[in-house]
């Protein structure tokens, strides 16, 4: 009865996805809701899927050569001025400081939205030669942004992330580096928290405010809707001439560096969520759950059940897992929903009757199915099925992704396919900013990148019938 009623707490995701979404970031204790809109509480259980997640990115960061600093909070606005564009595609979403203490500003303080130019002031003190190059940086850090529309992990006016921003003496190493930290996110998504991608450029119209080119890994939610991975941007010498950044090169002239960033953010948590979560609420990846196994002992009373399951916690602790069990006076009927709710991977379950036969039960989040594991096999089998797990997981998002990405070679089948099914559709496009335009505003979706496998489809542009050679995926985004 206590699981009953924990998961009627949910509204179903076929219901209302939105209220599924906001049930499920709450009754799991991931977020709390501050006094001030758009700015959440990271409560300690969504934090710890954030650390595991900063841990494989900072590790994988510092093998490529990376280094971590640290950047001011608040940028002065003639700073944030000194580029254009960036400044132009970012001016709407700017919280400004006027005032410090009881004194007004001489000059307005941006709170950063990102950090491109505070590294290049940075750079302007510090660079001299191309022996200072490369120079491979990463910050951990918030950002504020007004949304107007704000939810939680989405859309936050402020959110935590990590800014990569690196310097390179040519174009190419610059390139390079883009396309590698691209690689590093997509190994994320799919190597760690099981969410395939697609792996593309942007369009003109999405690109970075400041980019000559950005790159994007793209998911495909529960909903068929398109989650923005991660970015990773190529700047070219646009900010470097802007900030007067040279430097002495290999032929001792002058020469303008070439500039990198990339980042991911607390989204990719909603992107967990949405991507692998049910009626029950979660359902975590193993490689980034706070809490891999969750050992629950049946007819605790019963004596030796307790102590038996406090040894199962140890042995697997040893064999580098991240266990828990749960030894309240609450009832086992309770216990699962509520470890269910929170989206443990593994559920072990261990009785007088498991104790008699030499094994417990181990029951996968994913699929609810139910193993006996002979206690002889504990350190095995455990990491086995929690690899089977990950690959269920994994499995199930990809195909969600592959049934629900349709080719059309019209606005009229593009209309149709969007309106009966939803998802993806890939189709030509001539490079028309125009046509771009009508698909937003004739089909309603973006153009989401222009993946890296290219595929025929058909030989004009879905919009104007013009030739065209690029292949695009279109959807509805959050």
């Amino acid at each position: 009865m206590a699981k009953e009623k924990r998961v009627e707490q949910i509204t179903a995701m076929e219901t209302d996805f939105a209220q599924w979404f906001t049930d499920v970031v709450t009754k799991a204790e991931l977020i709390d809701y501050s006094g001030v809109k758009g700015f959440f509480i990271l409560r300690p259980y969504a934090f710890a899927i954030w650390e595991n997640i900063q841990a494989i990115l900072d590790k994988r960061f510092k093998e490529l050569g990376h280094e971590n600093v640290s950047m001011p909070v608040l940028i002065p606005e003639s700073l944030l001025q000194k580029e254009k564009d960036h400044v132009e595609g970012f001016a709407p979403e700017v919280a400004w400081v006027t005032h410090g203490g009881s004194e007004e500003l001489t000059e307005r303080l941006c709170v950063r939205p990102t950090s491109e130019t505070l590294f290049c002031e940075h750079w302007s003190h510090v660079l001299h030669s191309w022996r200072d190059l490369p120079m491979l940086y990463n910050q951990w850090c918030s950002v504020v942004r007004w949304e107007k529309t704000t939810r939680p992990f989405l859309r936050g006016r402020e959110f935590l992330w990590q800014e990569g921003h690196t310097l390179h003496a040519t174009a190419e190493e610059a390139e390079a580096e883009t396309q590698q930290m691209l690689n590093v996110y997509a190994e994320l998504c799919e190597n760690y928290l099981a969410m395939p991608v697609i792996k593309g450029r942007k369009t003109e119209k999405e690109k970075f405010a400041g980019a000559v080119a950005t790159y994007t890994i793209e998911c495909m939610m529960h909903d068929k809707k398109a989650l923005q991975g991660g970015t990773s941007h190529y700047f070219g010498d646009g900010f470097a001439r802007a900030f007067d950044i040279q430097f002495t090169d290999k032929n001792n002239t002058l020469a303008y560096p070439h500039q990198t960033s990339w980042g991911v953010s607390t989204r990719i948590i909603g992107g967990i969520i949405m991507t692998h979560g049910d009626n029950n609420g979660l359902v975590l990846p193993p490689k980034i759950a706070p809490i891999q196994v969750m050992v629950i002992p049946i007819a605790m009373h019963k004596g030796g059940v307790a102590e038996k399951a406090t040894e199962l916690v140890e042995r697997l602790k040893k064999a580098g897992l991240r266990v828990k069990s749960d030894l309240s006076d609450q009832s086992p009927g309770w216990k699962f929903a509520e470890y269910e709710m929170k989206g443990v991977p593994l559920r072990i379950e261990i009785g007088p009757k498991d104790i008699e036969k030499g094994q417990c039960i181990a029951v996968r989040r994913d699929n609810g199915e139910k193993i006996p594991v002979p206690l002889t096999e504990l350190e095995t089998r455990i990491p086995e099925l929690l690899d089977a797990v990950e690959k269920g997981l994994y499995e199930k998002a990809k195909k969600n992704l592959t049934e629900n990405t349709r080719p059309v070679k019209s606005m009229e089948e593009a209309k149709a396919v969007m309106a009966e099914h939803g998802g993806f559709i890939k189709a030509m496009w001539c490079g028309d900013l125009a046509c771009e335009t009508a698909m937003k505003e004739e089909v309603g979706v973006s153009s989401r990148c222009i993946p890296f496998e290219q595929e025929h489809i058909a030989d004009t542009c879905v919009c104007c019938g013009k030739p065209a050679d690029k292949m695009v995926v279109w959807g509805v985004a959050y």
